[in-house]
This record gives C-alpha cells, structure tokens and sequence, in this order.
C-alpha cells in the first residue's frame, strides 16, 4: 500500500496556487454571491413591496435556504471520499443556479397562483442551500489544500472581497435591468445571472485542481463491513453507516469540536446585531432612511478594512521577526475582543444616546466584524487538514452547518430578542442596549474559546471506515460516479 493516499497525491503533486489561482477561485465564490444576493435579497424585496406578502413569508424562505445547510457535513465527506473537490464545486453550483431560476418563477406565481408559487419557492430555496453547501464547502476545502499557510490570510481575504464584490455588482445590474419591474423580467434577469455564473465557475476551476488519474489507480483499503439494516440496501447502508462513523471520529476531535462551537458562537453574535443595526439608529437616534442606510455603508466599508488589514498582516508575517503579527488565531481573538467591546459602546449608546459617537462605534463594531471573520475563515483553513487523515471536507462542512445555522437563527433570534425586551423594558433604547450587551458577552465566550484552540503536533490518525464503499454509495447529490470515486486515504500528517 502507498503511503501517500490518491487524494492527497493529486494535490501534492502540483505546484501551491498563485494569486491567479486563488483570483479563479475568487470568481467563483463571487458567482456564488451573484445567486444568493439576488434569490435572499432581491426576491425579497419584490415579494414584501411589489406583492404586498408579509415579511414574514421571505423570512421563513431564507431560513429553509440557511437550515438546509446542514447537510454541508454529508456533502464536504462526500468529496473526501472521492478525493476531488471540482464535481462538487460545479455539481452545487448547477444546483444553485437550478434553485435560484425555480425561486424566480415561483415568485412569478404568486401573484395569481399563491399555494403553487410558495410550494416551488419552498423547493428553489431548498435547492439553493444545498447548492451553496455543496459548492461553498468543497470551494474551501480547495483553496485549503493548496494555499501555503503563509499566504491563507490574504487569499480568504481575496475571495471574500470579490464575494462582496460579486453582491454589489449583481445587486446594481440586476437592479437596473429589473426596472420597469415585470414578473417576465424577474424570471429573464435572473435566468440570465445564474447562466453566467455556471460559466463563470466552469471556467474558474476548469483545470486547476489537477488530473484524477491517481485516484483511479490506487488501490482500495480493507475494512470491515457490517450487515445491512432491515429493509434497506448494503449501498445505502454502507454509505449512511461510513458517514456517521467519520462524523464521530472528527466530533471526537477537541480542535475541530471547539472550532465548531466558536464558529456558531461568533456567527449567532455577529448576525443578530445585522437586522437591528438600522431599526435603533432610526427608532434611538433619529436618523433618517437614508442616514441609516448610509450608517450601514459606512459598517460594511469597516469590514472591508478590517479584512484588508489581516490580509497586510498575513504579508508582513513573512518578514523576519514579523511572524507573531500574522497569526490568524490571534487575529480570530482580536476581532472577537474588539467586537465586544464595539457593541458594549453600541449598548451605551442605548443608554445615553446624546452625543455618543454613533458613526465612529459602528465603523469600529465592522472593523472587528471583518478582522474576526478573515481570522476565523482563514483558521478554518488551517484547521481543516489537522487531525484524522482524509477528512477535510467533513471537518468544512461541519463548521460551515455551524455557520450557516447559527446565521440564520442570530438574524431570528436578534430581532425577536429586541422585540421582547422593548415590551419588558419599555424603552427602546433599554431594550436595544440588552441585546447589545447580550452580543457582547457572546463575541466575548467566543474570544475564550478561539484562545484555547490549539494546532494538534505530531502524525494524523488514520481514518478507519466502518464499511467497504462502493461508487455508488457515495456518488453525491447527482447520479454516477461524476461526484466522486472513492478512494480511502492511507496518507500520514505532514
């Protein structure tokens, strides 16, 4: 047997990605942006303004899109398996861009076909969660394996900005071609954007993760097969039990079960602060929609900022004696920590919002919001290789379900909190100072937690799969072998 397993063969044999690989991956992480901002946001919009539903009715469509993201674990185990990340990146965006033109068409429907239309939104919205999770994961389980550890910091920084990027320019171009808005157009435009983002992804990753002709070669290891449940298939059972099993072994794993438990805690912290930012500037300080909305710009250009600056830091590492700066575990800390003590300001502004330095407490609140994030991101990618062999995807989707989930609950649970604590306490800046201060302390269990997470040493453990797989037990989310042929690694941790 060879001691280094296919996958890792079909990887370690290429040269580290360059700026121009990793700006491809960027594309496609921008071209998965393109999809969400426009079904999340735009979709949005038409159904609460246009047709006159409830805000209620998108809210719970976005939260199937961020529940089914639990799912990322299955998926990122699944590219483990087969050893190759592309066919999920290209098979979930297919998905994606599927769920994305059923969302549109649905929302096309509901103004004279109201049960049809939410059935099929029920459905492209389902479909646009496991396209993300499918093509979000295994995107970052590439960008891990072949990004030097020098140069992490600065790549997450690079595909998350041409994310953003990918949401501003979809939201202005789109916008202006919806206009005069027709559900006709809605349908063209969207159509449209989610044509070009397959193609952009196709052309992203065409080639660059590298033949697969290793992990058709090497050998299979054996192991110890289990009888079939009653009533159901050796594939399926097989496939289920082997999942579980490797799921157990990366939970058992203090690194990875901490990391999964800070990543939840600091995504519930950072999202519940998203939806009320607004609301309490307009109902405590009195600004205006468009001062508001300005406010919020002047938040988004600090998270910008604060990626820039892990990003320079990540380059000044590379000097002599500059090492310590570039830490991505202390930069996790940092912005954990600065972002606490953001919102402590943002509760005080509550409490006494004469005079508070408003614009400065928000603009330093996506300071640390973007340093905490490009930290976070990048330590994910370092942590993703550590640990049990041939479980880098499971251990990405698993951090990337805690994210989604706790994304979509902090939105949920921030503005519920925010209404339950006006009615208890009365005032509304009372009650937006709680739930600041409630944020605080989560960023602040968050920073706790990042200080204690400690880069295993030594050899990895070897996986030990429960049952022999076939092809078939782990062909993904689309049908054959296209979404990965399995190929168990024997490597050793390096």
């Amino acid at each position: 047997m060879s001691a280094t397993s296919a996958p890792e063969r079909d990887t370690a044999a290429l040269p580290d990605l360059g700026w121009p690989g990793i700006l491809r991956l960027g594309l496609v992480q921008a071209a998965l942006g393109a999809i969400v901002v426009l079904t999340t946001s735009t979709l949005n919009r038409i159904m609460v303004v246009e047709l006159g539903l409830a805000a209620l009715v998108p809210g719970l469509l976005v939260g199937v899109h961020h529940a089914v993201q639990a799912s990322r674990p299955r998926m990122g185990w699944g590219s483990d398996v087969g050893g190759r990340r592309t066919p999920w990146i290209l098979g979930g965006m297919a998905v994606l861009a599927f769920g994305g033109l059923l969302a549109a068409v649905a929302v096309a429907l509901l103004a004279d076909r109201p049960t049809a239309g939410l059935a099929l939104a029920f459905l492209g919205f389902t479909l646009i969660g496991l396209g993300v999770s499918a093509c979000g994961t295994s995107l970052l389980v590439l960008l891990a394996k072949r990004v030097p550890p020098a140069r992490r910091a600065g790549a997450a920084t690079c595909v998350w900005m041409m994310m953003i990027a990918g949401f501003a320019i979809t939201a202005g171009v789109a916008g202006a071609l919806l206009d005069p808005y027709s559900p006709q157009r809605l349908v063209a435009v969207t159509a449209g954007v989610c044509a070009l983002a397959v193609v952009i992804a196709v052309l992203g990753v065409r080639g660059l993760e590298g033949p697969a002709a290793a992990t058709a070669r090497e050998p299979r290891r054996p192991a110890v097969a289990a009888p079939p449940a009653p009533g159901a298939t050796l594939a399926a059972t097989s496939a289920t039990s082997a999942f579980l099993h490797a799921l157990r072994e990366v939970w058992a794993e203090p690194t990875a079960r901490r990391f999964t438990v800070f990543v939840a805690l600091s995504m519930l912290a950072y999202s519940a602060q998203d939806l009320i930012l607004e609301p309490f500037a307009g109902t405590v300080h009195g600004m205006t929609p468009g001062e508001s909305t300005r406010l919020a710009g002047l938040q988004h250009g600090g998270v910008l900022l604060g990626m820039l600056l892990v990003a320079g830091a990540g380059a000044l590492a590379r000097r002599p004696g500059w090492g310590a700066i570039g830490s991505l575990r202390g930069w996790s800390v940092a912005g954990c920590l600065a972002s606490a003590v953001a919102l402590a300001g943002l509760a005080l502004a509550g409490l006494s919002p004469e005079g508070w330095p408003l614009r400065e407490n928000v603009f330093l609140l996506g300071v640390a919001n973007g340093a905490f994030s490009i930290g976070a991101i990048g330590s994910m990618m370092q942590l993703a290789s550590h640990g049990r062999e041939s479980r880098e995807g499971l251990r990405m989707g698993l951090w990337g379900a805690a994210q989604g989930i706790a994304f979509g609950f902090g939105g949920l649970a921030g503005t519920a909190a925010s209404d339950l604590a006006r009615a208890w306490i009365g005032l509304p800046g009372g009650a937006y100072a709680s739930v600041f201060a409630a944020e605080a302390l989560l960023f602040l269990a968050a920073a706790g937690l990042a200080a204690r997470i400690v880069v295993p040493r030594g050899p990895a453990l070897p996986s030990r799969p429960a049952h022999p797989l076939s092809p078939a037990d782990t062909a993904g989310p689309g049908t054959g072998p296209a979404f990965g042929t399995p190929s168990p690694s024997t490597s050793s941790y390096r």
